[in-house]
């Protein structure tokens, strides 16, 4: 694990000194987060003097309730829980190198309603909010696009409300084994049965008896501190059907740039009026 979350600008990472910053541009481009990869030139330029690499050991919290929120993190590697419910807590999404944190500077606020903490540790690209909001408000095209994203996340957290509402722990656990995997980009991660219980707001005895029966089942091998998917196939089939109604969204929404941009007649505005649409109905399904 890595000692501390310190940052350096993204300029050390590539050739510094080409002219224009060309060499920057042309590494964010390729940075392993896909919301920055599939930026036009013209959009990087804008984002790029702003960001800065920084490494994100595990705990680090990047937002917590109801506090200013100071910086956005694009994801490259490792992943993030948002959590809600105060004490209690519960997990309510994941960001990995698909996504990015602050949805709420997205949405034109400064303040976050829920805690997001680091819980494989990685690294992303760091900007402040004021700097994000800036671009935004100066590039439209942009602020579209990440509208588009925070309205795929929506759908993530309505789909975690359903999978918990309605889903034994064994299904939840392999969705949610299915979403890690996703995200580490490995078949085989770190995570323990006490973690996972957390996350699910389960006893642990209850995680380690769905653990056992998909172990059984050959889907997975697991011990205390590691998780290996050994038949994702058969982890699909066994998880609740929530499980790929966000990540279908999500690459209608994001995943192909080229296709949203010849999309036309959807606004910013429709976009927010959208995505609180999708927040509204996480909000009833929790309730039920």
């Amino acid at each position: 694990m890595r000692s501390s979350a310190g940052s350096r600008p993204i300029e050390e990472s590539v050739g510094a000194g080409e002219p224009d910053g060309s060499a920057q541009r042309r590494r964010a481009a390729a940075s392993p987060n896909r919301l920055l990869s599939s930026l036009s030139d013209k959009e990087l330029g804008l984002l790029e003097p702003f960001l800065s690499r920084v490494d994100l050991p595990l705990g680090t919290v990047l937002e917590r309730v109801d506090s200013r929120v100071e910086h956005a993190y694009f994801m490259e590697s490792g992943f993030a829980s948002v959590v809600a419910g105060g004490k209690k807590e519960v997990e309510t999404a994941l960001v990995g190198f698909e996504g990015m944190t602050a949805i709420s500077a997205v949405m034109g606020d400064d303040r976050a309603i829920n805690k997001t903490f680091i819980q494989a540790e990685g690294t992303a690209l760091r900007i402040g909010v004021p700097q994000l909001q800036r671009v935004l408000s100066e590039c439209p095209s942009l602020h579209q696009f990440l509208l588009r994203y925070a309205l795929a996340f929506s759908v993530q957290v309505s789909q975690t409300a359903v999978a918990n509402g309605r889903a034994t722990i064994e299904k939840r656990l392999a969705r949610w084994l299915l979403m890690a995997d996703d995200r580490f980009r490995s078949d085989t991660f770190p995570l323990t049965h006490e973690f996972i219980a957390t996350m699910l707001c389960v006893r642990r005895s209850g995680v380690t008896v769905a653990l056992h029966i998909l172990e059984g089942d050959h889907l997975i091998k697991a011990n205390r501190e590691y998780i290996t998917v050994l038949d994702r196939a058969g982890l699909e089939r066994r998880s609740d059907p929530s499980y790929g109604v966000a990540e279908r969204e999500y690459d209608r929404l994001v995943g192909n740039r080229k296709v949203l941009r010849s999309a036309a007649g959807t606004t910013s505005r429709s976009l927010i009026a959208a995505t609180l649409e999708a927040a509204a109905h996480s909000m009833n399904e929790t309730r039920r």
